[in-house]
């Protein structure tokens, strides 16, 4: 009799054993699977990249790229239809106007980066602005003595506010600790990491990606051609000192399933629409993704 249950209490034992390393691998397979399977993020382009052209015309360029996601600007021409005004002075029923031309266009625009101002009246008029394009947040770099102020508006409003940073000198925010301290205390601010601005203040994009763990709304994506010099333009992503492989994979490893927005800030001629597409090939060609197809125009 003792030695049968000896026996059954082995055998427990043994089954006990078998499930625990079966759910051990379960779990190492779920985490990998987390990291290798494609990214849910919704990929689309800056309209800052086309600065120099009017609203409409930055949107044709972007459905040319095959992108569905846009991230438009307060300080841009809003086209000739509406006087090559200036987006922020328009009314409400211009900005609507335009908000139809996004629809029209199958595109959907979540974010757009507003200056705001010294006042708050000035982010008053751009959440304002904000709303009635049905933005989910906006990209921006409040001044430390309006952070207060700001997250207020943007809880009324229901619109997050991503923290954009540029490069040392240029920006507080230049730095991620800058972006977290003003985050303290300010439940609506997130962040927005520019990744071709952080190497030219001398920090990892990597580095960075890591300190805002979890605080991310959206990216810019962006490439630089080298270290500490702020003088410097960017370039097509892909080309520079920026290590992409890498920063998809802190992204996925963080879970991020935001905006990743295509910039540019030079320009070339006679547009950045061939780079913006060379960008949206190398995306897909180093996440393993399909081919990008884009559309032919008609002759």
């Amino acid at each position: 009799m003792e030695t049968i249950v000896k026996q059954i209490t082995w055998l427990k034992i043994v089954i006990m054993l078998v499930f625990g390393l079966s759910c051990s691998f379960d779990g190492l397979a779920q985490s990998k699977n987390k990291r290798t399977k494609n990214p849910d993020w919704k990929l689309g382009v800056a309209l800052y990249t086309f600065s120099n052209m009017s609203f409409p015309e930055q949107l044709a360029h972007a459905d040319s790229a095959s992108l569905k996601y846009v991230e438009g600007f307060t300080f841009g021409k809003a086209g000739s239809e509406l006087k090559d005004s200036v987006i922020m002075r328009l009314s409400p029923t211009g900005i609507k106007q335009l908000k139809q031309i996004v629809e029209k266009k199958g595109l959907k625009m979540e974010s757009i980066y507003v200056i705001g101002g010294k006042k708050v009246a000035d982010w008053k008029r751009d959440f304002e602005l904000a709303k009635n394009f049905g933005v989910r947040y906006v990209t921006a770099e409040p001044p430390q003595n309006l952070w207060d102020s700001v997250d207020s508006l943007a809880g009324v409003y229901g619109i997050k506010v991503a923290l954009h940073n540029h490069w040392k000198g240029n920006s507080i925010y230049w730095h991620p600790d800058s972006v977290l301290l003003a985050l303290k205390g300010h439940p609506n601010f997130g962040a927005c990491p520019d990744l071709g601005h952080y190497p030219k203040s001398g920090i990892n994009p990597i580095d960075a990606l890591k300190k805002l763990d979890g605080k991310i709304i959206g990216i810019h994506l962006k490439d630089i051609a080298e270290y500490n010099n702020p003088k410097i333009q960017d370039v097509p992503v892909g080309t520079g000192v920026v290590d992409f492989s890498a920063v998809f994979d802190e992204l996925k490893r963080q879970n991020f399933s935001g905006n990743i927005m295509f910039e540019r800030d030079t320009k070339e001629q006679p547009n950045n629409l061939k780079s913006l597409k060379q960008m949206v090939g190398y995306y897909h060609e180093i996440l393993k993704l399909p081919a990008p197809v884009f559309p032919v125009k008609s002759k």
